[in-house]
């Protein structure tokens, strides 16, 4: 049996970590990743897929590295095979906790929404959440981890639909193409009309007024 499955790309992308912690006597091992920590509006959203190592979706890549439609084929082929947990911070939660405390909260809830319980977490970054289960944080995860790449489609394709709609009723600021970066026009938007009630105020070019353009 092969430890790695294919991307989109032809690259090998790794279920060896999976595979060990099943071997070392983990039974629910789960994938955990957020998406959102940079834009100047709209929440944070976490995402832990518990993949089916025996049916694994073909083509999981980091969620920048895929087109839209790739994405949002894949976000169904998870939800499909996997046990999947999705959470949010809102942006009035973000301005009161700072970006950090809410992207670690948002990864517990996402954990605490599967319909397992998880014995083993596998965590995007170097700073993973304070988790009631055994916790392994890998730099770059999203790009070399298959059930964290599974976690950061399913939580950049929600929060992408969550911009869209936010689209809708604030059109000017472009949030379904931005996603609520801070893009030339998004920047432009607020220093003409100022701000839409779901910006982070406690971000630096809000906080402070500091629109360079």
């Amino acid at each position: 049996m092969t430890a790695a499955i294919r991307t989109s790309e032809g690259k090998g992308l790794g279920l060896d970590r999976e595979l060990s912690a099943r071997a070392a006597g983990f039974r629910c091992i789960a994938g955990l990743d957020e998406v959102g920590r940079g834009p100047l509006a709209g929440p944070v959203v976490a995402a832990a897929v518990v993949l089916d190592l025996e049916n694994v979706p073909s083509g999981l890549a980091d969620s920048k590295a895929l087109t839209a439609q790739k994405r949002e084929a894949l976000f169904a082929e998870i939800l499909a095979t996997a046990q999947v947990g999705v959470a949010s911070v809102s942006h009035a939660e973000i301005d009161a906790i700072n970006i950090r405390r809410a992207s670690l909260q948002a990864m517990c809830r996402a954990l605490a929404a599967l319909p397992c319980t998880p014995d083993m977490a596998l965590v995007d970054g170097n700073d993973p959440p304070d988790l009631p289960c055994s916790v392994e944080a890998i730099v770059k995860g999203d790009s070399r981890i298959a059930s964290i790449a599974a976690a950061s489609i399913v939580a950049k394709v929600i929060r992408d639909r969550l911009m869209a709609r936010l689209h809708g009723s604030y059109p000017a600021y472009g949030f379904a193409t931005n996603a609520g970066y801070s893009t030339k026009t998004h920047l432009s938007v607020l220093a003409s009309e100022g701000p839409c009630p779901f910006h982070r105020m406690s971000f630096a070019p809000l906080r402070q007024g500091l629109l360079d353009l």
